[in-house]
């Protein structure tokens, strides 16, 4: 880790409300899972991950294609912070770095802030990467054929 804006092990030393805004941006694992369309069932609140992507997903580096501006193509695209992270958790992916520093699980040993190799999340096979297709090139009634086990 080279960048003189993070602390030392912060992601260690720290709570999530504690972490500067460098700090907290580095958390994110850069796996795309949280950028997957989800199907919730009305009626046992169960969440299911599926192959579509926001549209602004890039599916082969799991990055957003225009993060900074996000907000003028997503609106509904959500902004995690310490506040709203906790009404979030429940979609959250089960290996996401926010979630587990959250629940006071340490990082995976692949998380680019220990393996220094911010493809490590790909090269682990728990990333998005490859698995993809647009919202844009899916009608809103096949998603449920879209379905998928989160990569873990």
């Amino acid at each position: 880790m080279s960048d003189p804006t993070l602390r030392p092990q912060f992601w260690e030393k720290y709570r999530l409300e504690q972490l500067t805004p460098a700090e907290w941006e580095a958390v994110c694992d850069g796996c795309g899972k949280c950028c997957l369309n989800k199907i919730e069932d009305e009626d046992s609140g169960e969440v299911f991950l599926t192959r579509v992507a926001c549209r602004l997903l890039d599916g082969a580096t799991c990055q957003c294609s225009r993060y900074a501006t996000r907000h003028d193509y997503v609106p509904e695209c959500i902004v995690l912070t310490p506040k709203t992270l906790r009404k979030n958790l429940y979609w959250l992916p089960q290996t996401c770095a926010y979630r587990l520093m959250h629940e006071g699980r340490p990082l995976y040993p692949w998380h680019h802030l220990i393996s220094g190799d911010p493809s490590a999340v790909h090269k682990a096979g728990v990333s998005a990467a490859g698995m993809t297709v647009s919202e844009l090139d899916v009608d809103d009634d096949d998603w449920e054929d879209l379905i998928i086990e989160e990569p873990l």
